[in-house]
């Protein structure tokens, strides 16, 4: 079964944020999530706000910049985030790579070694608290809610895949730390979800992908075209045409595009951001069950 999530990043009115989260639900999402930067609503306020408007949709953090946050105080806004949604919480954790937002907030800019360090202290500390009975609050999942591990490097990658229970594949190429997010070519991901399956060790766990590009369009070749001068060339229309991370064409033509991935990488789990909803939907409805 592929599953479809929306990752809201427009901080809007209450009126506006209840609505939304309705629509997303009403059109078929399975899970809606709020992104973790400044600048865009608090992201556990806003999952609780979500839940109270909505019955069915899972609510995920899109992913938490855990460098930004203390363990302890992280561990009680993730179990009272769980109980005040009733157990429909998924956390997603990164390890923070906006150099601006460090900077905006006073804050050092670690290198990339000591914010996968702080992750990987932060996840322990989560499940020993998890784990704790005099901790509360406590959740509502046992032994604590499912775990999104997203990002792109070896270290990082080898953590999710020794504890997430679903892990988040970010679609972009290598950079210099801090630096602008490009996409990478589908052997690029390829080799990063090739990666993680070398470090599973039989565990299963679920693939996540961000489509950045979706673009409905009768004429998929000229979709891809437009594609290709809107990323400077950084890839061909052919490399754009096999990529995950873009979805092109009729909505029958992106359905099939899904089903191939799913097939070739292993992503059964794919989130867009708010601004494509409306245009995934009729994809929704296209796959349901399959």
């Amino acid at each position: 079964m592929v599953k479809f999530g929306v990752n809201m990043v427009v901080p809007e009115t209450r009126a506006a944020w209840v609505e939304k989260c309705r629509k997303a639900e009403e059109l078929g999402f399975d899970v809606i999530g709020a992104a973790d930067h400044l600048g865009l609503a608090p992201p556990f306020p806003a999952l609780v706000l979500a839940a109270e408007v909505t019955s069915r949709v899972r609510l995920n953090t899109f992913v938490i910049n855990t460098a930004f946050y203390n363990p302890v105080l992280l561990a009680r806004d993730v179990t009272g985030t769980d109980r005040f949604t009733e157990g429909r919480l998924e956390l997603g954790l990164g390890a923070g790579y906006v150099k601006a937002e460090f900077e905006a907030a006073g804050m050092e800019f670690p290198r990339a070694g000591k914010r996968v360090d702080h992750l990987e202290h932060t996840i322990k500390e989560l499940k020993r608290l998890y784990a704790d009975e005099n901790h509360k609050p406590e959740t509502v999942q046992k032994p604590g809610p499912p775990l999104m591990i997203a990002g792109r490097g070896d270290r990082l990658l080898t953590l999710a895949a020794e504890h997430a229970d679903i892990i988040g594949f970010t679609g972009t190429a290598a950079v210099p730390d801090g630096g602008a997010l490009v996409p990478d070519d589908a052997t690029g991901i390829e080799e990063r979800v090739n990666f993680v399956r070398g470090k599973l060790n039989g565990r299963e766990v679920e693939f996540n992908i961000l489509p950045h590009f979706v673009s409905v369009v009768e004429d998929r070749r000229t979709g891809l075209e437009d594609l290709r001068e809107l990323l400077d060339g950084v890839l061909t229309v052919d490399q754009l045409a096999e990529l995950p991370t873009a979805l092109v064409g009729t909505h029958e033509q992106i359905a099939e595009q899904i089903l191939a991935h799913r097939e070739r990488f292993g992503f059964t789990y794919f989130t867009v951001l708010e601004h494509n909803m409306d245009a995934l939907a009729p994809v929704i409805e296209l796959l349901r069950g399959r």
